[in-house]
């Protein structure tokens, strides 16, 4: 039978104790509570993206001042700046003296080695044998791992200090001589631990011989939660946010308009991923959902709520649309070639492997006789490069880009008699005009593509006539 759960903390939560320690680790729901638990841990909110770079403006941190101007002492100065961050973090959780100098020792010396192995690796890099660009990915991972060491120590040292029979678990490989696979780190690190009466507090960073943020970027905490939950048969994997999976963005329809979602499938989280909502990275849902491992979404700040319960075989009991979510900077980019009549596949092919190159992420796409239309979540630069080599590599062809946005109605089961009709409707009496459409066989999901100015009012129309109408209560589905 299986006992424990694995369960990850989201770094806005975990930049509050007080709150995990009440909420989460001692949850009064959870008979379990503290123990055959193993919490996996984010860093700190907003420490990964001044170790590498602001993740939503692209503004440079560690990672991107050192890769683009090694020859300044811009990622010196961002080192300490990020260092008087993680001491004003630890100030603020430990009040004792002793326990606070003990804090900042240990983070402290991982800043500092890192940045002594920058400074050897600059000196090393003058050389004309030695270029950086080769190592520049492993200086990436370094970097990224010290954010869940510092936050995962620090967690463990509280817990003990609050009676709690916590250990530090990290699988970083701080200076290891070994290079594995992360299922043998993960292996490794649990071979010895009784979940019965000891609370594993791990990083969510994790030394694979692979590269886990060259594998999965920023998903990488959720692909080691993933990988614990599997290989040690956990019963129920848990993810704690700051807000609950909702029917839509609360921000957008208003709090009083917005639903919890109680209940859903992997199918619904993979769609919400493919729009960049931060519900699980599809590769580490794929691993749960295969083990028959039901996912729960918590929030940390209301605790008593069940969450939303997601598992691979859920049906909502009557077709209906559970959320309502969408993008916005996303730029069409449309090919158009009169020869590509009967030859898609060969004209796809190249179009796909130049988007690949330039690492455009794909949200959706369109393809007709004689026309390719890619729907691109990046940024203006990368699209202009794409665009010259398809002009390089096709010079008959017409190419054009305009940014959009995206609009999805999005449920388990979505076969309702008239649902596009209507929804198209909903737009219309807004005066939103439709730029592309799109709905699948598989009945989960619609697409609407429009004019990224009308995004918000989309948003809010569609959560009207789609959701709540139907006056669902405290939340769609509730959760088991």
């Amino acid at each position: 039978m299986k006992l424990h759960s694995v369960e990850k903390i989201g770094g806005t939560s975990m930049a509050n104790y007080q709150a995990v320690k009440e909420n989460i680790v001692f949850d009064t729901c959870s008979s379990e509570a503290p123990y055959q638990r193993v919490f996996v841990v984010s860093a700190y909110s907003g420490i990964t993206d001044k170790l590498l770079e602001q993740k939503k403006t692209g503004n440079p941190g560690i990672f991107a001042r050192f890769a683009n101007g090694v020859d300044d002492d811009s990622w010196h100065q961002a080192i300490k700046g990020l260092k008087k961050y993680v001491f004003k973090i630890n100030r603020s959780l430990f009040k004792e003296e002793a326990a606070l100098a003990k804090a900042n020792d240990f983070i402290g010396e991982r800043l500092d080695s890192a940045e002594q192995c920058l400074s050897d690796l600059t000196r090393l890099c003058q050389h004309g044998h030695f270029a950086l660009d080769i190592h520049l990915a492993t200086v990436r991972e370094m970097l990224v791992s010290i954010g869940e060491v510092h936050s995962a120590w620090n967690m463990a040292s509280l817990l003990q200090r609050d009676g709690v029979n916590a250990c530090f678990v990290d699988l970083t490989g701080w200076r290891t001589e070994t290079h594995v696979p992360l299922d043998q780190r993960i292996e490794q690190a649990f071979r010895h631990l009784d979940l019965s009466r000891q609370l594993p507090i791990v990083t969510g960073y994790a030394h694979t011989s692979a590269g886990l943020f060259a594998s999965f970027g920023r998903g990488y905490s959720e692909m080691t939660f993933s990988r614990i939950a599997v290989l040690t048969g956990a019963r129920e994997a848990i993810i704690h946010k700051e807000f609950h999976l909702s029917s839509a963005d609360p921000r957008l329809v208003g709090e009083h308009n917005a639903v919890p979602i109680g209940r859903t499938n992997y199918d619904v989280a993979d769609q919400l991923a493919n729009l960049g909502m931060e519900a699980i990275h599809p590769k580490a849902a794929k691993g749960l959902r295969q083990n028959n491992i039901p996912l729960r979404v918590k929030n940390t700040f209301e605790p008593e709520h069940r969450g939303t319960l997601i598992t691979g075989d859920y049906v909502s009991d009557e077709p209906c649309v559970e959320i309502i979510a969408g993008c916005t900077g996303v730029y069409a980019l449309e090919f158009f070639d009169q020869d590509m009549a009967s030859n898609i596949d060969l004209y796809d092919q190249n179009v796909l492997a130049i988007i690949q190159r330039f690492k455009g992420r794909i949200v959706a796409k369109d393809i007709n006789a004689n026309t390719i239309t890619h729907y691109l979540s990046t940024n203006l630069k990368t699209i202009k490069r794409i665009i010259t080599s398809l002009e390089e590599k096709f010079p008959e062809a017409e190419i054009r880009h305009r940014k959009v946005a995206i609009v999805s109605a999005i449920g388990s089961d979505m076969q309702v008699p008239g649902i596009l009709a209507k929804t198209v409707a909903a737009l219309a009496e807004n005066e939103i005009y439709v730029l592309a459409l799109h709905q699948t066989m598989r009945q989960v999901d619609m697409q609407f593509v429009i004019n990224e100015a009308d995004y918000e009012l989309a948003i809010k129309s569609l959560h009207h006539c789609l959701v709540e109408v139907h006056h669902h209560g405290r939340a769609i589905s509730l959760a088991s």
